[in-house]
């Protein structure tokens, strides 16, 4: 059995645990399970299989990939064709900035958080997924810093693509986010 194998069991273990979902009120819910990038298609397949078997624990996992709602949100408002468009004409860094403008990345009211707290509703465990599909238009902590304010009392799980240290995040293990996270380790 792999390292990563294990992890994901001992992971597996701690969120079916009762004490995972029962959040003190003193101190934020969030938690990094990081791993290889390598390792995603696998990832992506623990996370379905678990999701099904925390089913018949009557435990309710809510994933959302946050690039799928990305591209749900701009096709809703209309600019998915557009940020197409945009790109070729002004180039990556100019369509990234827009996409973070449309969703609203800085502010309180960040379209993406607004999104999983709209689609949370009965959730004993939010998941999310999709971190390395959305660079560069997104970021982790973009999600992270306002998330808590939003989903009181529900453990988030992100699964990260890099590595964590348990104060920063390192996107595909090389990419240093600069910020600093209150975020737990889910484990070792």
């Amino acid at each position: 059995m792999s390292k990563l194998e294990e992890r994901f069991d001992k992971a597996e273990e701690v969120i079916l645990g009762r004490t995972f979902r029962k959040n003190s009120g003193f101190e934020d819910s969030c938690y990094i399970f990081d791993y290889e990038p390598s390792k995603e298609l696998y990832i992506r397949e623990r996370i379905d299989f678990f999701v099904k078997k925390s089913r018949s624990a009557d435990i309710e996992i809510k994933v959302f990939d946050l690039y799928d709602i990305i591209i749900k949100i701009s096709e809703d408002k209309g600019f998915l064709e557009k940020n197409f468009e945009f790109e070729q004409k002004k180039g990556l860094e100019r369509v990234t900035k827009a996409i973070g403008n449309m969703l609203r990345v800085t502010t309180p009211n960040n379209l993406v958080v607004k999104y999983i707290e709209e689609h949370s509703e009965n959730a004993d465990v939010i998941f999310l997924t999709g971190i390395g599909k959305c660079f560069p238009l997104f970021r982790a902590h973009n999600v992270l810093n306002n998330l808590n304010s939003v989903v009181h009392n529900i453990p988030v799980v992100m699964f990260y693509p890099g590595s964590y240290d348990g104060q920063y995040l390192v996107l595909f293990s090389q990419i240093k986010d600069d910020n600093h996270y209150r975020a737990f380790k889910l484990v070792d």
